[in-house]
């Protein structure tokens, strides 16, 4: 066997590959009538990445991936992929490939077929999209499949297919919109794990739509939050989750209690809002906040602390004293609504994964509590 000489790019040029965007989006808008679908979106995504957009039904964000990969043409804006303008570039003429969420495989052609078939539309040799095929369902977990029928394929190898066949061409660009929603939700968690390990072992850029948050997390390196056609924020998972920019990314990403009110105090940059009910509760502010002010604040089950004796929890916690309104059994996420004692106001509150409540009881007498630190404050949306 001849040997292979592997030459490693200087730390320079690993420097200049990783910061090389492979698609800038400058200030994109689309208008259907009145409506206006994306609003002067810009974003960059950097070569070798793994991008989501994440939001709601009918936020834009399938828009705006069709917009990239030229089915759609803006009315303002550009799109760059790999540093070159698209401006009047047909779709089959971009260095991008896209995965939708039916797959679109051809039934009536063969696994290998499928796979082989933009190679094939390209004007590749037949030995090389033989030898291209095979390299690739190898590199997919598909060893030998290429004479199998699609209907003999489980979802997950379907799934699997239809990624071979976009990335056998070599694109800069993958576009997926939402592949994963066909699935059941056991395959769908499998498949999360898959496609990030294929997106790593591949290095190919991926830009992935969805309106489930835990794909988004559990998949990508950066994530940006669609709302109405705008980006509320673009950062990591863990910049979202645990430092949320806007009340819609604190309600959208993750589970949270959502408390509004009115600031009655401020010291330093902790806001004690009161509810129209009375209840208080203290939580740090993001952004300016005055006394008077509508706000409303965000608190994670995760960091409300649950005991039976007010005595055994934290002595930074805020307390408050309830009883049990609900169990919410499911297993290592379980939780329980508490109903607060004098307001009436119910907080969801996870249970600790160490079985300590799992004898806990609808109507039990309970302690709750939680570090102010742990809770974020907004100042409430003015209404137009």
């Amino acid at each position: 066997m001849r040997e292979r000489t592997v030459i490693f790019p200087s730390a320079a040029r690993r420097a200049a590959i990783s910061m090389q965007q492979d698609l800038e989006v400058d200030r994109i808008t689309k208008r259907y009538g009145a409506h206006v679908a994306v609003d002067a979106l810009s974003l960059a995504v950097a070569h070798g990445s793994f991008f989501s957009i994440l939001g709601p039904s009918g936020c834009g964000k399938t828009t705006l991936l069709r917009i990239v990969a030229g089915f759609l043409a803006p009315d303002d804006g550009d799109v760059r992929i790999d540093g070159r303008s698209m401006r009047g570039v047909a779709p089959n003429r971009r260095p991008v490939n896209m995965v939708f969420q039916h797959l679109a495989l051809f039934p009536m052609m063969t696994v290998g077929e499928n796979v082989g078939y933009g190679l094939a539309r390209r004007g590749v040799a037949r030995a090389e999209i033989a030898s291209r095929v095979e390299a690739m369902l190898n590199r997919v977990g598909l060893p030998g499949a290429q004479d199998k029928r699609v209907d003999q394929l489980s979802g997950g190898q379907k799934q699997r297919v239809a990624i071979a066949r976009s990335l056998v061409l070599e694109p800069t660009l993958l576009l997926l919109d939402e592949p994963l929603g066909a699935l059941d939700l056991k395959l769908r968690e499998h498949m999360k794990i898959e496609l990030k390990q294929l997106q790593a072992d591949f290095g190919t850029t991926f830009v992935y739509i969805t309106h489930d948050q835990s794909e988004a997390l559990v998949l990508s390196d950066h994530v940006a939050v669609m709302n109405a056609g705008r980006f509320e924020q673009v950062g990591t998972p863990q910049e979202l989750y645990y430092r949320p920019a806007t009340p819609f990314v604190a309600g959208f990403v993750g589970a949270n209690n959502r408390i509004a009110g009115k600031a009655a105090r401020i010291d330093g940059d902790i806001v004690e809002l009161v509810t129209a009910e009375g209840l208080a509760v203290r939580a740090r502010a993001s952004g300016p906040i005055a006394a008077g002010d509508k706000v409303e604040a965000f608190v994670r089950p995760e960091v409300v602390d649950i005991a039976r004796d007010a005595g055994e929890l934290p002595a930074a916690a805020q307390r408050f004293s309830g009883r049990v309104a609900s169990l919410l059994f499911d297993g290592a996420n379980s939780a329980v609504l508490v109903r607060e004692e004098r307001t009436r106001a119910e907080i969801r509150i996870a249970l600790p994964q160490t079985g300590r409540f799992a004898d806990l009881g609808v109507d039990e007498a309970v302690a709750f509590g939680f570090d102010a630190q742990r809770a974020i404050c907004f100042a409430a949306k003015r209404s137009p």
